[in-house]
């Protein structure tokens, strides 16, 4: 076994999220640009006498520790799948720099890191495809999370095509401080059946991703919007400072800002934190669909 592995839980960003139809079970259908950031969460595993789980990070307070974790639920689903092998006692340390029920993906990508770096402690002969399957019962958003690189993601979630060639994009996400809760958002949409994705062009720089994006939508920015109106503000904030684009990421609350280049987009984050000082701002890039999203 590995004695100690530090993985890092990505924030994921819905750069484009159209809801197209909604499953007899109630699932939604999605239609999403999905892009993973520099920046997140990290996911701690070390050999220990007996299993352990602590949280540290801006916050931690918002996270339970009990059983009902994802990450704590991810850790006994691999213990499930692999009956015979020596899955043998881990304390597990989760560094909490996401907001909670923000819109990007938190819970989702500590689980995903929880699961990878576990299978590299225990050394589970478990293949990507049948850990991606298997992580569906820990939610629609895992099997992009394990993929964590440039995707389009469709059905609920699960059905993923990765996006070829697109660069690292350099953005700010801001979050007013408020927490969305996603099935409120999901019930309070007024249309389900809305238009799929326009087809992606010939990638190109920042700006003309932003050009395409102007197309597109997140449909549940609306609902969302009613539900916490500060997320305008955080809107306002990221186009005040000349974001290319500015929209809401997920169920919300957290937006996301274009940026041309990572000097300009820091320097949005530092003015834009210097006049909300409780809310949550970072300057961070997205990794391009040729980097490695975890470690080999």
């Amino acid at each position: 076994m590995t004695p100690e592995l530090t993985y890092l839980a990505p924030a994921k960003v819905n750069l484009a999220l159209h809801v197209t139809g909604r499953r007899d079970d109630g699932y939604h259908l999605l239609d999403s640009l999905v892009v993973f950031t520099t920046f997140g969460d990290s996911i701690h595993v070390a050999t220990s006498d007996t299993d352990g789980f602590g949280i540290s990070g801006p916050y931690a307070s918002g996270i339970s520790d009990s059983s009902d974790n994802l990450v704590l639920r991810a850790r006994d689903l691999l213990r499930r799948l692999s009956p015979d092998r020596p899955c043998g006692p881990v304390h597990i340390r989760l560094g909490k720099n996401l907001p909670v029920a923000s819109g990007v993906g938190g819970g989702s990508s500590d689980a995903a890191a929880t699961l990878l770096a576990l299978v590299r402690h225990w050394k589970l002969p478990l293949t990507a495809v049948r850990l991606a399957a298997e992580a569906l019962a820990l939610g629609a958003d895992l099997p992009m999370c394990l993929a964590a690189r440039p995707l389009i993601a469709r059905g609920i979630g699960e059905a993923l095509s990765p996006v070829p060639a697109l660069p690292s994009l350099p953005l700010v996400l801001a979050n007013p401080g408020v927490a969305v809760s996603t099935p409120a958002v999901f019930r309070a949409l007024v249309h389900r059946d809305n238009p799929p994705l326009p087809a992606l062009p010939p990638i190109g720089g920042p700006e003309a991703i932003a050009d395409w994006l102007a197309m597109t939508r997140n449909d549940l920015e609306m609902p969302a919007r009613a539900a916490a109106p500060a997320i305008g503000d955080a809107l306002h904030a990221l186009r005040q400072e000349g974001a290319a684009l500015a929209r809401m990421s997920g169920s919300g609350a957290t937006c996301y800002g274009l940026f041309a280049d990572m000097l300009t987009a820091q320097a949005a984050a530092k003015a834009i934190a210097a006049r909300h000082p409780d809310w949550f701002v970072v300057a961070t890039r997205t990794r391009s669909s040729e980097e490695l999203p975890w470690p080999e």
